[in-house]
Order: structure tokens, then C-alpha cells, then sequence
């Protein structure tokens, strides 16, 4: 299917909390589905290599994922099986009910009987789909880290800020200075910027995306 492409401020779906299916054997070959929110490709590489070490007496590790702005991508990998049969039919089941910010892995267990190039599309593309089902969709909003570092004496005023923005810390060290780190929705990143400015003229230094 033709996907649209998300903008940074777009709303997009993705799923509340992970989620793990197995479908019953297709020619006595397991298929075990696992999908999870993610919002980087480092934490996608962490659910497969989790399911890999879960699952280590496995034969296949395949996967897709799809990330939502500030930083689209998406992924997929065979892991051994013929080529597209098995990453690619996992990203088309992701994208078919629009989610973004997903990881899914499928893993095979051989039932020492051959599929088949169509076999391997339908197995894959059934056990990502059933893990997907099985998981609640949520509507969220592209975020970006925010860091901001100020004197303690503008701590009042920054936030006063942060709550009129409804953010709350993700991260704080208490140093020489306060160093508080927040995760803006995109469309608001401008404006968060200009009100910090203001009401410390100027003098909290602020990074967006600062990794």
C-alpha cells in the first residue's frame, strides 16, 4: 500500500505496550511474534536482540521497524530466510494498519518441512499481524529532547514555563547548575524556546536534540 509520509507534526499511531502472539504451526514450523513501541533504532536493536537471546535455540530472528518523526526510518531484515520473504511482509503488515514507532520480531522454529517463497510471505505476515492485533493502538505526538541548563535563581521561572508547557522533566542533575532534560512535542519546540528565552533573558542555554 501507499504510505503517506508523516510531518514532524503529525499525529501518528503506534501501540501502548508490547505484545507477544504465537500462531499455530504451519508445516510444524513455530512462528513466535513479538511487537513493541520503540521510539529509536537503539531501542528497536534491543527488543531483537532480546528476542534472540529469549529464543536462542531458534532458527530464524526476522524483523521490521518503523519509526515516526523527528527521525523516520524503517528497517527490515530476513535473517537468513530467502530474500523479502520474511522482514519485508513484517514492515507491509506495520504499515497496513498505519503504526509507526513499532518494532515487530518473528521467530521461526524449522518444522523440517520447506514452505515455499508464498508460505514464508503468509507465515511471517500472519504472525506480525496477529501480534498487532493483539496489541492496543495509541494516537501520540512526534516528540524531540529538550535540554536546558540555568542558575539555580531562574529555577521559579523556568518552571513556570515547563508547566505551562504541561512537560515534566525526563532527566535532572544538580550541579554547578541545574540541567533538566524534557521531551517537547515537535510542533511546540519554537515556543518553548522563546518563552525560556524570555523569562530568563537569555541566560538558560538551551539544546534541542541533544544527542
Amino acid at each position: 500500500m501507499d504510505r503517506k509520509p508523516l510531518t514532524d507534526s503529525d499525529p501518528y499511531r503506534t501501540i501502548a505496550a508490547a505484545t507477544q502472539v504465537e500462531i499455530d504451526k504451519v508445516s510444524g514450523s513455530r512462528f513466535l511474534a513479538d511487537a513493541a513501541p520503540i521510539t529509536t533504532a537503539a531501542e528497536a536493536q534491543a527488543v531483537i536482540a532480546r528476542a534472540r537471546s529469549d529464543n536462542a535455540d531458534a532458527t530464524h530472528h526476522c524483523w521490521a521497524y518503523r519509526l515516526a518523526p523527528p527521525k523516520p526510518d524503517f528497517r527490515w531484515s530476513d535473517d537468513g530466510e530467502p530474500i523479502n520473504t520474511a522482514g519485508k511482509p513484517i514492515l507491509q503488515r506495520i504499515d497496513g494498519v498505519s503504526l509507526a514507532n513499532v518494532v515487530v520480531v518473528v521467530t521461526r522454529w524449522f518444522g523440517g518441512t520447506k514452505l515455499g517463497t508464498g508460505g514464508l510471505i503468509r507465515a511471517y505476515g500472519d504472525a506480525a499481524r496477529a501480534a498487532l492485533e493483539a496489541a492496543d493502538v495509541v494516537v501520540a505526538v512526534p516528540l524531540m529532547a529538550v535540554r536546558m541548563s540555568f542558575e539555580y535563581g531562574l529555577s521559579g521561572p523556568v518552571q513556570g514555563v515547563l508547566n505551562a508547557f504541561a512537560l515534566s522533566p525526563t532527566g535532572a542533575d544538580y550541579g554547578a547548575d541545574v540541567t533538566l532534560d524534557v521531551a517537547c512535542p515537535l510542533a511546540r519546540i519554537d515556543a518553548l524556546v522563546r518563552s525560556l528565552g524570555e523569562v530568563t533573558a537569555g541566560r538558560a542555554r538551551v539544546i534541542v536534540d541533544p544527542d
